[in-house]
């Protein structure tokens, strides 16, 4: 298998997880800028993959089905740190909302490629304005937040950013909502239809298909 320039892109996001992870819980008092330089690095890799691609055309089955998985861990890490850094019941709300959604999408495409459809289920405008908001949000709250720094005072304009980031990310849960709604209201035709297509049901060589597996 040939790595494209986006797929490595897309393979270097994944690595910087656990870097976010580690440089988060630092005992220094500038973690705060490192965590969030990690995870602005990880949002311009995310970009840059995609541009690279569209302009070279260097499209990959591999990189297609690795790019949203690489977003996806990268955000609900991001999302975990900040919830841990800052226990809040609302901050733990808004986290429980995007990631819950994201599982719910996820497995609604993967339906409804089964069913050959997944076009209905496509990225929407909403999906996209909430993808920035929710990118915004986290990088201004890993800027804010530091595990090391309590009960030390916020780092400079700190609690501006906490709080614009704070209210971005309640705007991009009701957005993940709203966004999580259309995609189902897209599929639903498909999916209440769902009773007259025999999309389980076994086909004639399914016991030895389901033997050579085993």
């Amino acid at each position: 298998m040939k790595l494209t320039v986006p797929t490595m892109l897309t393979l270097l996001r994944i690595v910087m997880i656990p870097v976010l992870v580690v440089v988060f819980y630092l005992p220094y008092n500038w973690t705060n800028f490192a965590a969030a330089a990690v995870f602005g690095l990880a949002a311009l890799t995310d970009w840059l993959d995609g541009a690279i691609a569209r302009r070279y055309g260097q499209y990959s089955a591999f990189g297609a089905f690795l790019d949203p998985v690489a977003d996806k861990l990268m955000v609900a890490t991001a999302l975990f740190l900040i919830v841990q850094g800052h226990p809040t019941a609302w901050m733990a709300l808004w986290a429980a909302v995007i990631v819950g959604r994201e599982i719910a999408v996820s497995a609604l495409r993967e339906w409804m490629a089964e069913l050959g459809q997944r076009a209905r289920v496509s990225v929407a405008t909403v999906g996209k304005i909430k993808t920035i908001a929710q990118m915004v949000a986290l990088l201004c709250l890993l800027y804010a937040i530091n595990p090391a720094r309590p009960p030390h005072p916020m780092p400079w304009m700190g609690m501006l950013v906490f709080h614009i980031g704070d209210w971005l990310l309640a705007i991009a849960a009701l957005l993940t909502l709203w966004s999580g709604y259309e995609y189902l209201r897209a599929a639903w035709p498909v999916l209440s239809a769902g009773e007259r297509l025999v999309v389980d049901s076994p086909a004639p060589d399914s016991k030895i298909a389901g033997s050579a597996r085993e």
